[in-house]
């Protein structure tokens, strides 16, 4: 069942508050290189309303690649989002938010470079990186 709210979350220090409208539960997550040397493991995410997401707080981001940036709060460098540069769309880490917002693994990137050490066991479609990369070029968007 699809339920759309307003989820509040923070980053370890609380110095970063972020605010969005949810719809959903599906959570995304990601086994790319740049994303597991960010978050030092697996990257997962929540994909907000782009027009409702409120940061406040001292957020920065990095430039990862051509094409994306990450989110860190400066003061304890907790990761805060992975972006697009193309659209400006965020989509932020799930561990923000407490219960990762109620969110369920619904999907996973590059997961033929998950390390085995910790490979998800959930039954979510995983696409590996040849697939993730078809993908982001003929939809787009993470987590459809």
């Amino acid at each position: 069942m699809s339920r759309n709210r307003n989820i509040k979350g923070q980053c370890l220090c609380g110095a970063v508050k972020v605010e969005a409208m949810f719809e959903g539960d599906g959570l995304t997550a990601c086994h790319c290189e740049m994303c597991r040397r960010h978050t030092s493991s697996v990257f997962v995410a929540l994909s907000p309303d782009q027009s409702s997401i409120k940061i406040e707080g001292p957020a920065k981001s990095f430039r990862s690649s051509e094409w994306a940036e990450r989110g860190f709060c400066s003061e304890c460098g907790s990761t805060l989002w992975y972006g697009t540069v193309h659209d400006g769309a965020r989509y932020l880490a799930a561990g923000l938010f407490d219960d990762a917002a109620g969110g369920t693994v619904a999907f996973e990137y590059f997961s033929d470079m998950c390390p085995q050490g910790y490979r998800l066991e959930n039954v979510q479609k995983r696409l590996s990186a040849e697939e993730t990369i078809a993908f982001f070029e003929s939809v787009g968007e993470p987590g459809t």
